[in-house]
């Protein structure tokens, strides 16, 4: 890998750019909590070659969710449950937009 490259991915929300340490940091909670939420296979961080758990940004956002979620006293299970349907529910809303937008620029279809 280059130096272009890596500067390449910095804007990339997929990118494993966070250790364990820094990832519990930056949502304020503990490494204790990522490895839960991971259990609960709401996220799956990736390894590095030395098998350490890297987190990219967008895994940091549904990790700072579920946290909210427990915060507010949900039981751990059921807060990666309800992160889980809102993903799927925001892919699913951003995929029908898409679909509306391609049936209108085609125009009106022949009945």
């Amino acid at each position: 890998m280059t130096a272009d490259d890596t500067f390449g991915r910095l804007d990339d929300d997929d990118y494993p750019a966070y250790t364990m340490g820094r990832a519990a940091e930056m949502i304020g909670s503990t490494q204790g909590f990522l490895r839960a939420i991971g259990e609960a296979r709401l996220i799956t961080p990736l390894r590095s070659e030395g098998g350490h758990r890297r987190y990219s940004r967008y895994q940091l956002r549904i990790a700072a969710r579920a946290r909210e979620l427990v915060d507010q006293g949900t039981p751990i299970e059921a807060a990666c449950r309800i992160v889980i349907l809102e993903d799927q529910l925001e892919e699913a809303q951003r995929l029908n937009a898409q679909y509306r937008r391609a049936a209108e620029s085609s125009g009106p279809s022949a009945a």
